[in-house]
């Protein structure tokens, strides 16, 4: 990144920080009174349905009632949208800036950014502190994206047909589309520091939440709205899994996280931008020794409750001597397997929790994916908090060698496959990565994984697999999606 615009983020960064008032909130939520009202928010305003949606914490207590729209709703939200013309880009940018510092440290719909963050905590299951550090990331990233936005322009690309220029021409920046509609997932608040950058662009925005985590969404569109861009240009849509596609089918373009199953169902439409499983990967090489490097690995494992799309769930270890995968294995189940069991409000929790059941279930299908592979971490993955929740402990298997299947599973806490590789292996291993770490300084191999088209983006040495710089493309940039460019040519008209 350019130093001006690591100066702007850093700028964007200090203002969020500056601004927050970071407090010592109580252990718990206050007891409840009356459930929340997640009102839909619709082109007049809220709006509150007949048919609702309890979103419960992880004990099970119901926390709030979520409003469903049915599909018209849709219809008729993206029909307003997109008679609102955008904002002018100073506009955006200025409003994005407000709209950060609202999110993060003011009072939106009534609720202080203390209460929201730890019914976030105890509705997703996060610690506490990690959804803190979401907070300041969406945050930060609210308030430089128009300049990240505009960091995928082509270089020889205006941003305006005024600025094309005379004669020759120019190359101008145009949308493909003007409403955007996002089916967003509800694993981490972080999802929801990617889609503003259409707003910088001028979209008009339509959200449809996740029912799991639906409470930062609702914070974010609400912040939005107060900051400038109104009612008739960012929109939350909750619905029914039956509804979904209505939302998308009303918009021009839209973007949907899922599963593999999600990614099959959009590859062929360019309208849709999926964002499905990351498998991101680490490729500790036998240039150096891996006990200089477990640090990194154990954090790229266990970041963000392991719960990210960048989080590592595939590390492969050159076996330069018989039994160096499995001496690595076993030194990083020791290392994760030392981090706590808490409750999400404890503050000093690092891994996801679930309501009972559903921890016992993803338990279960991880034994089925385990198979014939060696585990290392202890065999009870599940440790009940007696409170109707569950803390999934970290699991650290050894599979027998690069190609073994269980190293394209993703579970929703840190869980790794641990695989020997050696250089006969090649790049084939580590395709279908989000994010590659690769710990090596032979330049033949960083080429080589540089030009494999399935490895998104590509980290050279001790570089967690879970930084994310402002800026730079996450799975390509988003613009690349929502925006082309367009020859315009303005000849002077004779009088």
């Amino acid at each position: 990144m350019a130093e001006s615009q690591q100066a702007e983020y850093r700028k964007a960064e200090s203002r969020i920080a500056e601004s927050q008032q970071v407090a010592s909130p109580p252990a718990d939520l206050p007891p409840l009174d009356a459930l929340d009202a997640l009102d839909a928010l619709g082109p007049r305003g809220p709006y509150r349905t007949r048919k609702r949606a309890t979103v419960t914490d992880v004990t099970g207590t119901p926390r709030a009632e979520l409003s469903l729209v049915p599909g018209l709703f849709a219809e008729r939200t993206a029909k307003a949208l997109r008679s609102a013309p955008p904002l002018p880009p100073d506009q955006r940018a200025a409003a994005l800036g407000r709209a950060a510092i609202l999110f993060a440290t003011g009072t939106v719909d009534g609720r202080g950014i203390d209460e929201h963050e730890r019914t976030v905590s105890r509705v997703s299951g996060l610690p506490l502190t990690v959804v803190r550090d979401a907070t300041r990331n969406i945050a930060t990233r609210l308030a430089a994206a128009h300049g990240s936005a505009d960091r995928a322009r082509p270089r020889g690309a205006v941003p305006s047909w005024r600025e094309a220029a005379e004669g020759d021409g120019s190359a101008v920046w145009a949308r493909r589309g003007e409403v955007f509609a996002v089916h967003a997932a509800g694993n981490h608040p972080g999802t929801h520091s990617l889609w503003p950058e259409a707003l910088a662009l001028g979209h008009r925005v339509m959200v449809r939440p996740s029912r799991r985590e639906p409470f930062t969404p609702h914070r974010l569109i609400s912040a939005l709205r107060t900051a400038g861009f109104g009612a008739d240009r960012v929109a939350l849509l909750p619905t029914d899994h039956d509804q979904a596609g209505a939302v998308l089918r009303a918009a021009d373009l839209g973007m949907v996280y899922g599963g593999d199953e999600v990614v099959r169902k959009y590859a062929g439409d360019p309208r849709v931008l999926p964002q499905g499983p990351g498998r991101s990967k680490i490729l500790l090489a036998g240039d150096s020794d891996w006990r200089d490097h477990l640090d990194t690995v154990v954090a790229s494992v266990s970041h963000h409750g392991g719960t990210g799309c960048v989080n590592t769930t595939a590390v492969y270890v050159e076996e330069t001597a018989p039994g160096t995968a499995a001496a690595f294995t076993a030194a990083l189940a020791e290392r994760l397997g030392a981090l706590p069991v808490l409750p999400p409000q404890d503050e000093k929790a690092v891994l996801p929790v679930q309501p009972a059941a559903t921890a016992q279930a993803i338990a279960r299908h991880l034994q089925q994916r385990a198979g014939s592979a060696r585990r290392f971490s202890p065999a009870d993955a599940v440790a009940d908090l007696g409170d109707g929740s569950a803390v999934l402990r970290p699991a650290v298997h050894l599979v027998d060698g690069p190609d073994a299947p269980q190293l394209g599973a993703e579970l929703p806490f840190p869980c790794v496959w641990v695989a020997p590789w050696t250089p006969r292996d090649g790049v084939a291993p580590l395709r279908g990565s989000l994010v590659l770490t690769a710990v090596t300084e032979r330049e033949e191999l960083i080429g080589r994984l540089l030009d494999e088209p399935t490895i998104s983006n590509l980290y050279l040495g001790d570089t967690p697999t879970y930084r994310i710089e402002p800026g730079l493309p996450h799975d390509g940039y988003l613009a690349e999606f929502l925006m082309h460019s367009k020859s315009v040519i303005k000849t002077p008209s004779n009088h």
